[in-house]
């Protein structure tokens, strides 16, 4: 397999517990899963009612012919008849409606658990998503909710109905004759013995090729999100042949699956063909001794036809049971874990606006929890108002200190402030309504200009959007595009340049109307004449507000109020321009090394 690794492709037995977890989000629906039951068992009479109303033809009014009169046979099948039509009628509507309410019952759990585990992912700390690719939470929310989806509208609409029916054939052909019942049932050891050499067999394949089927998911996105660097160095050759090999992989597991089954299917006919050559053997002769009615062997051939449907179902849908169970428990690991940020009821205190006096009272950090630090014992104060830059080499801690101010993650030691109230304090949603953020990566959403700017706050007016984009320069490209603010963006904003997105940043940030604004390497990557746009924005927006800017470009820092200078996650250097250049330390170093000729 390359170097695709998959560990998440693995089986799980039926577990009692995780089906019972499931079965909580159906109690809303207990109404119509009662009534789906019924429907079965409506169904399953009807079922087994067929074949007994035609032994009462045969035996009652066919066979004695002669021996009762013409007019009161006919009359008699006719009744059988009608009857008949009746119960298929019923029939179908009660299959109808116990298809459609389980069915009914299933998407809309679905729907609601898609929902749920959708809302916990957008509450989990960022942390979660450093350590789990995207991938794997795309799979939950798709690929094992659909095995879910399986197993409430596929398998549990048949379970129950072949469960109930296999028990009522049981008890209808004890009921017409004990003996040839129990010859009949021989057959049944030989049964579960293939059934379960089948769900061994299939289980090996299927898991097989549900593992290569990932290769193929894995390496296609790979190769896709790749596809610059194939073709700028020529590796769509290489590239083909490789996947290829994968393909072929999953060609011949699914080859192997399909043996399997193409086995399962001919060994229940045989065994079938069996039952029914002992059935015809021993009551066959039985009829023609005239010891048994022929409208009795009939219903045996019925019966014994009806009872392989429910085996087939059964068996073959063992292997989505089985997927069903591992993608819930996956499902439900991804429930249960923990939100770190605790969320306060914002209804039950009214937080006053923040003024943006951020402070950091000794804090530590470590993105692993342990001891492998990336801040240590950070102490500052930024008053409301000021604009106080963050200098440093790759890996200081400049970013890690925007995201503590945001709350994006959770420190270890020490005490983050805002307005003197520690950060653990403030509701995490009012919090991040007060702060904006332009980073160094743009985002923006498949959409268009004013969805990108507005993020579907309805508060903010279109003459808003409007206004900001003029403000931070962002109108002089906007108004250029055939439908200005209604132009379409693509993923991720493709057809823009970066100095475009980051302008696009900027009149989002300040839509917002944040009291505190994070600027992290907002000039970087773009070229001289959008930089000079980009720099007049920021003079503009940073008026009023507190301002935090991370930037490796010394000269867009010069006028800031203090700057402060990060090296291995401690604070080495603190003041103005002027001051860090007399005191020839690290900041005087670095800004040599930038304008040196």
């Amino acid at each position: 397999m390359g170097h695709f690794e998959e560990s998440e492709i693995q089986d799980k037995g039926f577990d009692v517990a995780l089906m019972k977890r499931l079965m909580s989000y159906a109690k809303p629906f207990t109404g119509l899963l009662v009534l789906s039951f019924l429907m079965i068992l409506l169904a399953t009479v009807v079922d087994l009612a067929r074949p007994w109303m035609i032994k009462i033809a045969v035996d009652e009014y066919i066979s004695p012919v002669g021996s009762i009169p013409k007019d009161e046979a006919v009359k008699g099948v006719q009744q059988i008849v009608f009857f008949l039509f009746l119960l298929i009628t019923g029939g179908f509507f009660f299959n109808y409606l116990q298809v459609y309410l389980l069915s009914y019952v299933g998407q809309r759990v679905i729907h609601n658990m898609r929902t749920t585990l959708y809302d916990k992912v957008m509450h989990l700390p960022l942390s979660f998503f450093d350590k789990n690719p995207t991938g794997r939470l795309v799979t939950r929310l798709t690929n094992d909710m659909e095995n879910l989806n399986e197993l409430y509208t596929s398998v549990l609409v048949s379970f129950f109905k072949d469960v109930f029916l296999l028990g009522g054939i049981i008890i209808m052909m004890i009921r017409l004759d004990l003996k040839v019942s129990l010859m009949v049932f021989i057959t049944i050891p030989i049964i579960v013995w293939v059934s379960i050499v089948f769900r061994k067999k299939s289980r090996k394949a299927y898991r097989l090729v549900r593992t290569r089927l990932a290769v193929i998911n894995s390496s296609l996105s790979e190769n896709i999100s790749g596809m610059r660097i194939i073709q700028i160095f020529a590796q769509e050759e290489r590239k083909k042949e490789e996947f290829s090999k994968y393909n072929e992989a999953h060609l011949d597991a699914s080859l192997k699956e399909l043996f399997i089954f193409a086995i399962f299917r001919p060994s229940m006919d045989l065994i079938y063909s069996f039952g029914l050559a002992l059935l015809i053997w021993f009551a066959g002769g039985a009829v023609l001794k005239g010891q048994m009615p022929f409208g009795v062997l009939f219903a045996f051939i019925n019966y014994l036809e009806q009872f392989f449907h429910p085996i087939y179902d059964l068996s073959e849908k063992f292997n989505i049971m089985q997927s069903a169970m591992a993608s819930s428990e996956r499902i439900f690991q991804l429930m249960d874990e923990p939100i770190s940020s605790d969320v306060e009821d914002e209804e039950t205190k009214d937080y006053p606006e923040i003024t943006g006096k951020i402070e950091f009272e000794n804090v530590w950090f470590s993105y692993t929890g342990d001891e492998d630090w990336v801040l240590r014992d950070v102490s500052f104060v930024i008053n409301p108002g000021e604009t106080v830059a963050f200098v440093g080499s790759t890996g200081s801690g400049k970013t890690t200190i925007i995201s503590l101010i945001a709350r994006l993650y959770e420190i270890q030691k020490g005490r983050i402030l805002i307005d003197s109230v520690d950060i653990k304090d403030i509701p995490v949603s009012h919090l991040r309504n007060q702060i904006s953020a332009v980073l160094q990566d743009v985002f923006l959403f498949t959409g268009d200009i004013k969805s990108n700017i507005r993020l579907d706050n309805d508060e903010i007016s279109d003459e808003k959007i409007e206004a900001v984009a003029k403000f931070v320069n962002a109108d002089r490209f906007i108004n250029k595009l055939p439908k200005a603010y209604d132009a379409n963006v693509e993923e991720n904003g493709a057809t823009f340049s970066s100095g475009e997105r980051q302008l696009l940043a900027f009149a989002r940030a300040l839509a917002y109307e944040p009291k505190i604004l994070i600027l992290d390497e907002a000039t970087s990557n773009i070229d001289t004449q959008t930089e000079l746009l980009i720099q007049d924005a920021i003079t503009r927006v940073i008026q009023n507000r507190t301002t935090i800017v991370v930037a490796h470009r010394l000269s867009t820092i010069q006028h800031a109020d203090n700057i402060i200078v990060l090296h291995k996650g401690k604070i080495r250097e603190m003041g103005r321009h002027d001051e860090l250049l007399s005191q020839k330390g690290i900041y005087h170093n670095l800004y040599l090394l930038q304008y040196k000729n």
